[in-house]
């Protein structure tokens, strides 16, 4: 059985890593300086002991892009993975303005309502971003930082200039075209063969959530996140920099120059691997990480 608070279509989901994770998938109204009502929000929590391990999810996805690299981790010690305010399964509340600021502030929050300990906070592409935001502005939650793929050195791209009606809604449409989107999850990967049937269900399930298309436009219009090239040297944490050697997303580029501005870290390249090293070469990255943890 799949929990409510996620779109039926759940359903058609076949591997049993997607499976498995969204029916352990959890819902908790969280309390936050954002609202005056909680906020509901997605979240998994697998395995016991250790530093907590808290995994972010990349742009316009949910925590089901941890569903091959969750239970790997959480065979060792706790593992958490949570939907972003406007993002995933989590609530998207109009009211709330939807950019970096209080997608931060909503992670603080979940934070500190559940997990109420330093973790290895863990990012994959966006997720980077968000993850390098949130141990610069919460240092004492953040013991160690795990970057995969990140995002974070760019600067923000301007097409939130043009997201005034109709272009707004022609953009969201675009992106929600099956074509498209299985275009860019075969981009995504060196191996086409995992831009399965499966990944496209677990890529597409959050945008049956209300206010999909009117969270990523406010999202968009806000920014997104920008450039952390001249803070990442004030970073207190050390940091492992995970990277797919064939990345056609954001290129390899990046990887160096994060290795070159975070004093303390240590940058491994993923061999035969895309944009997303977590669902293509789970075991490699879970083994990385476990042994950058220890």
């Amino acid at each position: 059985m799949f929990p409510s608070c996620i779109p039926p279509e759940a359903s058609n989901l076949t591997e049993s890593t997607s499976i498995a994770l969204a029916q352990k998938i959890k819902l908790e109204f969280i309390s936050t300086t954002l609202t005056e009502d909680g906020i509901a929000t997605t979240y998994v929590n697998q395995g016991n002991g250790g530093t907590p391990i808290f995994l972010i999810h990349g742009f316009d996805s949910s925590l089901l892009e941890f569903r091959r690299l969750l239970p790997l981790l959480a065979e060792k010690q706790s593992t958490w993975a949570v939907d972003l305010l406007g993002f995933g399964f989590t609530q998207r509340n109009l009211d709330i303005p939807l950019n970096p600021e209080n997608i931060k502030t909503h992670l603080y929050y979940f934070w500190k309502t559940l997990i109420k300990q330093p973790v290895i906070l863990t990012g994959a592409s966006m997720g980077g971003a968000t993850a390098i935001d949130f141990a610069l502005t919460y240092p004492e939650a953040v013991e160690k930082l795990v970057l995969i793929d990140s995002a974070g050195l760019a600067k923000p791209p301007a097409i939130g200039k043009f997201m005034f009606p109709p272009l707004d809604y022609f953009a969201t449409e675009f992106l929600r075209n099956p074509k498209v989107r299985q275009n860019i999850s075969r981009s995504a990967y060196f191996d086409k063969s995992f831009a399965s049937i499966d990944a496209q269900d677990c890529a597409a399930m959050h945008l049956k959530c209300p206010n999909w298309d009117k969270s990523l436009i406010a999202f968009t219009k806000s920014g997104g996140y920008g450039s952390f090239a001249k803070q990442i040297s004030t970073l207190q944490q050390p940091t492992l920099i995970l990277w797919g050697k064939q990345d056609k997303i954001l290129g390899t580029k990046d990887a160096a120059k994060f290795a070159q501005g975070i004093p303390d870290n240590k940058l491994v390249w993923i061999e035969n691997c895309g944009h997303v090293p977590h669902l293509e070469k789970s075991q490699a990255t879970a083994n990385e990480i476990i042994n950058f943890v220890s």
